[in-house]
């Protein structure tokens, strides 16, 4: 059993808070909107393109762990004294079982059904369905798991919108789920392009482990795409999705198809009104607030 201390702080004493705990004898200490889940809660970051919201929550809670017999009362005075607290703040205190975390992340995440034909399967787990693609795919550092209504939106219209030896790119390719899939479903060329060089190599190495490394390739945003491409994916999000339309949209070929996904319900006519200039779009699905929009050339 470990101790788990929480007190509550303003943005401008974070930092000196969470450094006195630390220095105090925490073993960790954690940040977190105290508003979080209700109306008051505030995002800490804007989508990319935004302006970014400086510093901590104005109403930030701190939560920081200890071992068993510490004696935490006199350790948060410290701290709170070294923060330039006038008083000590109040706190709770718990007691925090040890975890196997990896048996618990292993637990969290069992495979996903896409449809009939289509399923993601962690690499600790059977597939269900021996019959079906089955796309070996754990968690990691790079976006996209099957779990999140973007990402299955868009494995719906790829099951539906890859044809046999096809080209297709997967902007914001993330952990290269989309690319994968699309060459498990028969596509002759998939390029995956991301920012992050974390999502590159998942890309790879993911699509190595699901037998189309042959297939799949990555590049980093800041190189040519070359070449148009039959199908066009991006699911990442509305912000980035406006400013990349005059990068993104060129590279669909002329009678080709795209979807894009990471777009809000009440986004959908910023985006179809950004892209207009180059395809027409519309609302193809939804899912929990999610929309994919879809258009041909």
């Amino acid at each position: 059993m470990w101790l788990s201390v929480s007190l509550q702080s303003d943005a401008r004493r974070v930092e000196a808070l969470s450094e006195a705990l630390m220095t105090a004898g925490a073993l960790s200490v954690s940040v977190e909107d105290a508003n979080a889940g209700t109306a008051a809660e505030t995002p800490q970051f804007g989508e990319p393109g935004q302006e970014e919201t400086a510093g901590f929550w104005a109403n930030s809670r701190i939560v920081a762990l200890f071992a068993p017999d510490t004696a935490v009362t006199d350790l948060v005075a410290e701290a709170a004294v070294a923060a330039g607290f006038d008083t000590v703040p109040a706190f709770d205190t718990a007691k925090v079982a040890e975890e196997n975390w990896v048996q618990l992340t292993q637990r969290q995440f069992t495979p996903i059904r896409i449809n009939d034909g289509l399923w993601i399967v962690p690499s600790w787990h059977e597939p269900p369905d021996a019959s079906a693609i089955n796309i070996q795919l754990d968690p990691g550092m790079a976006f996209g798991t099957g779990s999140h209504p973007t990402t299955r939106l868009c494995l719906e219209w790829l099951y539906e919108s890859v044809r046999p030896g096809c080209s297709v790119l997967d902007y914001g390719c993330g952990s290269g789920i989309l690319g994968i899939a699309a060459a498990r479903l028969g596509a002759g060329a998939v390029l995956g392009v991301d920012i992050d060089e974390h999502a590159l190599v998942s890309t790879l190495d993911n699509a190595s482990r699901n037998g189309v490394a042959g297939i799949v390739k990555a590049q980093h945003c800041g190189k040519p795409l070359g070449a148009a491409f039959e199908v066009v994916v991006a699911n990442i999000l509305t912000t980035p999705l406006c400013l990349l339309a005059p990068v993104i949209a060129p590279r669909i070929a002329d009678g080709g198809q795209m979807a894009l996904s990471g777009v809000l319900e009440q986004q959908a006519g910023q985006v179809i009104d950004t892209w207009a200039h180059w395809i027409t779009l519309e609302i193809g699905d939804s899912r929990e607030g999610w929309i994919r929009l879809q258009g041909h050339r």
